[in-house]
């Protein structure tokens, strides 16, 4: 079974809902959520947000936030999770924020930094992802980690 199958299995089982707050994934992981046949079961929909003006208007992250941290953090993706399930009125949501490159890294956060978010009800987990695969690496690798670490929460 797929990843994604397991995923949607478990949120049937559970009848939980799921969203998504994308920014360098562009919609990957929502992309995999519905290739699954009936998924609709159980996913609402996803926000890709990669500008920090949608960050704040439709995922409700602080721009005090921004400022102090970031739009590529562990405070930001957090924030992006609680708001994907604010406003689209889910369980469960995912959330991602990163450089995917080949351009945008600093010393600080280089290319390949990403953070992810899993928010289930009220826990919420994060995970930092390093490590510079190229752009299409570093977003396929951001898309997997996040459906790993929401499969991983629901079990």
């Amino acid at each position: 079974m797929k990843l994604e199958e397991e995923i949607g299995e478990l949120l049937k089982a559970k009848k939980l809902s799921l969203s998504t707050a994308e920014s360098c994934t562009g919609g990957g992981i929502a992309a995999s959520i519905t290739s699954v046949p009936g998924s609709s079961e159980y996913f609402k929909g996803g926000i890709v947000a990669y500008s920090n003006e949608v960050k704040e208007a439709l995922l409700h992250v602080s721009a005090e936030t921004l400022a102090k941290h970031g739009a590529v953090s562990r405070e930001t993706v957090v924030e992006m999770a609680k708001g994907a399930m604010k406003t689209l009125k889910t369980d469960c949501a995912i959330a991602t924020s990163g450089i995917a490159g080949p351009g945008g890294g600093t010393p600080e956060k280089p290319v390949g930094t990403v953070w992810i978010a899993v928010a289930y009800k009220n826990e919420i987990t994060a995970m930092k992802q390093e490590g510079d695969c190229g752009r299409a690496g570093n977003v396929r690798k951001a898309v997997r980690n996040a459906l790993l670490m929401l499969c991983d929460r629901l079990k």
